[in-house]
């Protein structure tokens, strides 16, 4: 048997951990894909980025929890824009 988990748990983590603006989570199946408005997190270079929003999640990553994680990253700018050309779902 697989262990999953919810969406809003991965959110809560991110939010307790990071200092986030907004953070959205979709998936299942261990397969995650989030989405980070961060001023902070948003200067960083992709990879700092990463090893950010991968650090407070490790833990379910070791226990098979999260498999895999798609990130994007967006300044709070940048995501007020992406939302009006409807670019992301």
């Amino acid at each position: 048997m697989e262990i999953t988990m919810e969406t809003q748990e991965i959110e809560r983590i991110l939010k307790q951990a990071l200092n986030l603006d907004e953070v959205y989570v979709q998936g299942e199946n261990a397969h995650y894909g989030v989405i980070v408005v961060s001023e902070e997190i948003a200067k960083l270079s992709r990879l700092k980025q990463q090893q950010t929003i991968y650090a407070p999640l490790m833990d379910h990553f070791s226990s098979g929890e999260i498999h895999a994680l798609t990130i994007k990253t967006f300044s709070p700018e940048k995501w007020k824009l992406e939302r009006m050309l409807n670019v992301v779902n």
